[in-house]
């Protein structure tokens, strides 16, 4: 049974797990949407939504924050607290959207889109 494990492993360590979820913030925060894997976007957006809703706050303390979770990535805090927060002020939460696109390429069904809501 799988109590109390809802965090996915995507068969890697802990280290491996959080450069992969900061790579795709960094770019889901840049891009506004990007295409990866279901498993991958349902692990993606509760940590982006996190970030959003720290960044609306508008603090130097929030914007540390968000620069130590996506790595010090100084072009997507930027945007972060720039753009993003003014766009979701207003907003309570769900600020991303995951459209699933069945098959892509050689994969099957299991791929989707993680964009932001606008």
């Amino acid at each position: 049974m799988r109590h109390h494990d809802k965090n996915r492993k995507f068969g890697r360590v802990k280290r491996q797990r959080t450069a992969l979820l900061r790579s795709l913030a960094r770019s889901l925060v840049l891009e506004e949407g990007i295409m990866t894997t279901t498993a991958k976007a349902k692990a993606l957006r509760p940590f982006v939504e996190r970030l959003i809703t720290a960044s609306k706050r508008s603090t130097v303390t929030s914007r540390r924050l968000v620069e130590s979770r996506l790595g010090g990535a100084p072009d997507a805090v930027k945007k972060l607290h720039e753009t993003l927060a003014l766009r979701y002020k207003k907003h309570s939460g769900g600020y991303t959207r995951i459209v699933r696109l069945g098959r892509v390429g050689k994969r099957v069904g299991d791929m989707s889109r993680i964009e932001l809501i606008q």
